[in-house]
This record gives structure tokens, sequence and C-alpha cells, in this order.
């Protein structure tokens, strides 16, 4: 599991967590019955309050993907399902606006961020097939 928090970005820590977990189950690289890291754990890993982890655990859990089992831990939940197309509608969304505020950021034009979008889906390999 490969988590990164972009401190720099507009998007909460929690939100952050649980849009990258929320993609990793769904895209498969989570697979169902896999343990997840232990609240302090990933807390400590990312820089990250533990209430925040604990906080994209408890949102994913309520949405069925994750299931804790007391000390044994967390884990990916058996019915997991794939997104909707509402789901993934927003998940582009959020994820394009993240894209879109970074841009300005930097000064880049309308061009440039055409252009890099452009590019990443040229170089994206599941898109290809």
């Amino acid at each position: 599991m490969i988590v990164r928090i972009d401190d720099e970005s507009h998007v909460p820590p929690y939100r952050q967590l649980v849009d990258q977990l929320l993609a990793q189950v769904a895209g498969g690289r989570l697979p169902v019955g896999q343990r997840l890291p232990p609240v302090r754990q990933l807390a400590a890993d990312l820089g990250l309050a533990n209430g925040t982890v604990a906080r994209a655990y408890r949102n994913l859990e309520e949405a069925g993907l994750l299931k804790t089992e007391g000390r044994r831990g967390t884990f990916v939940a058996q019915q997991t399902r794939p997104m909707t197309e509402d789901e993934r509608s927003d998940y582009l969304r959020r994820k394009t606006a993240e894209l879109v505020h970074a841009a300005v950021a930097v000064g880049a034009s309308k061009t440039d961020v055409k252009s890099a979008v452009k590019a990443a889906l040229a170089e994206s390999v599941f898109l290809s097939t």
C-alpha cells in the first residue's frame, strides 16, 4: 500500500487518505482480506495525527469498504464493490480540481494543463488497453 499526503493540497489529509485507499480498493491494488497498517503506525509513517487516520478508516468502514476486527486489525472488507458512476465522477472531479488548483498555484495556463493531461493520458498504461 502506497499512500502520499500532499501538505500543500487544499484537500484535508483525511480526505486524501480516504480517496487514495478507495482508489486502491476499487482498483484491486488492495485485495479483499488485505490487512491495513494499524492507525498509529500509518499516522506515524505519514506524519499525521492518529485521529486523522482513524477518521479515514471510519469513513471507509461506514461505506462498507473496510472492516475492523478488534485487536486483529483493519481489513479490506469482503463486500467490496466497484465504484458507481456517481462515485467515479465525484472522485474525478475532486482530483481534477486538485490538479487545476496546483497548476494555478504555479502559474500554469489552460494550455499547459491541457498539454499535461494529454501527455499523462498518452503515457498511461491502463487507458491504452
